[in-house]
């Protein structure tokens, strides 16, 4: 058994150390910085590359209070919120497989298992699947920030949310410097008021500066900053990063072939490869790059996915790369964060991202795996775009990411939470303003 889930046998109920010791193996570093913090009842950021087990991290010490009966069940317990409808869906899925294990687990060694039932709620949930959330709700309850206020807004949804005992806040770096972080964390603070203190937990693979965040993620209590402490790993994640730029004339005269040496050479990099991952900067030019990879070929190598297709479609497209029935994605932003496509062996970027943050965390997702080397290669679509390149691709290995800067006082924001706050509740004018 490992070490460190060993030592907090008075923590982690016993079976839960031993199932993760025989399917998991050793903790990963941030795993062990991340348990002791949670563990403690600390409010925590925690930061780490793409790949080390931050959300296991975050959702573990949960299901074990629920096992071990030290959170009631019947009630919400715990709070996840993710900026992406898609990423929820994953997260549930990949929660179900080692809830079902430990079932068995715990039925093998004559041990009740707690009925842990995981739900999601979103723009995609249907109003009947809403309804009855609200009547029984689940012991985690898997959400993006929107569906969050809009809970919060009506006395059935609040209700709902009165057992919360921890709140995880993922891909955190992706909200921060945003309204819509703000429209976040108002509703944390909402919460809060309404439930009583619980544990806040934010996970992120690439942000700094990690006080800032960190107090972002703590707010204040009665006018006092709540302190946030940080879980950072020290391993280095290892990149790789090729630059290439067709030696060929990019745009001939009628300016009709200026993507075909590009596309030749991602057709290359799919054919080399089990697994690719492409991005692209719009929609259009992910449509286009993926008419003419396919272009003269028998069957497709690669499909699109982006915003604009449905979500059948976009999940069908997840699960053929995943099962390995197809060769490669060209996607937008669409699949930079987390979302579950398998292994990969290498992304593309056609054209350089607008941000660092968001280059890592693009190469994160091939050698997804702990320990493994992320592969990405960059096709710069013009000379300016090639020393860029050449900028981020040191950028990347270095992890010289831009400073996150925070949205203070958007008024629009603030107007929209005021009508939120009123639509259930009358409230105090100066407690509504602190």
């Amino acid at each position: 058994m490992s070490r460190s889930v060993d030592a907090k046998k008075s923590r982690f109920h016993p079976e839960i150390a031993k199932w993760f010791a025989t399917n998991v193996g050793e903790p990963t570093e941030v795993q062990r910085k991340a348990w002791k913090l949670i563990s403690e009842d600390e409010h925590c950021l925690v930061t780490a590359a793409t790949g080390s087990g931050k959300t296991m991290a975050a959702f573990l010490w949960a299901i074990s209070q629920l096992a071990s009966s030290e959170w009631g069940l019947g009630q919400t317990r715990v709070l996840y919120v993710s900026p992406l409808k898609a990423l929820n869906s994953d997260i549930r899925n990949n929660l179900l497989a080692p809830l079902a294990q430990l079932k068995e687990v715990f039925r093998e060694n004559r041990i009740e298992w707690p009925e842990i039932r995981v739900k999601t709620r979103s723009g995609d949930t249907e109003h009947s699947e809403r309804r009855k959330m609200l009547r029984q709700p689940p012991e985690i309850l898997i959400t993006t920030p929107e569906s969050l206020n809009l809970m919060l807004a009506s006395k059935d949804g609040q209700r709902a949310l009165l057992g919360i005992k921890s709140v995880i806040l993922d891909e955190i770096h992706s909200v921060v410097g945003s309204k819509r972080g703000v429209y976040l964390m108002t509703a944390i603070e909402r919460l809060a008021r309404l439930t009583g203190e619980f544990q806040r937990i934010a996970l992120s693979a690439t942000v700094r500066p990690l006080e800032e965040v960190a107090a972002f993620v703590g707010g204040f209590r009665r006018g006092v900053p709540r302190e946030v402490k940080t879980a950072r790993s020290d391993v280095a994640k290892r990149y790789s990063i090729e630059v290439r730029f067709p030696d060929e004339d990019l745009q001939d005269s009628n300016g009709e072939d200026f993507w075909k040496p590009i596309a030749e050479d991602l057709k290359a990099l799919i054919l080399a490869n089990r697994s690719t991952l492409i991005f692209a900067n719009s929609r259009q030019l992910c449509e286009k790059l993926t008419h003419k990879i396919n272009h003269e070929e028998p069957e497709p190598l690669a499909y699109s996915h982006h915003g604009s297709l449905s979500k059948e479609i976009r999940t069908a497209v997840e699960k053929r790369l995943k099962n390995g029935e197809l060769k490669a994605i060209v996607a937008t932003n669409s699949l930079e964060l987390g979302i579950d496509i398998g292994a990969l062996d290498c992304v593309a970027m056609v054209q350089c991202p607008g941000a660092i943050s968001s280059a890592i965390q693009k190469t994160g997702r091939a050698g997804h795996q702990v320990g493994a080397v992320s592969k990405a290669v960059v096709f710069p679509s013009h000379s300016r775009d090639f020393l860029e390149a050449a900028v981020l691709s040191q950028a990347i290995r270095e992890k010289d990411i831009e400073t996150a800067r925070i949205v203070e006082r958007p008024l629009d924001v603030l107007a929209q939470v005021i009508v939120s706050s009123l639509g259930p509740e009358s409230w105090d004018q100066i407690e509504l303003f602190d």
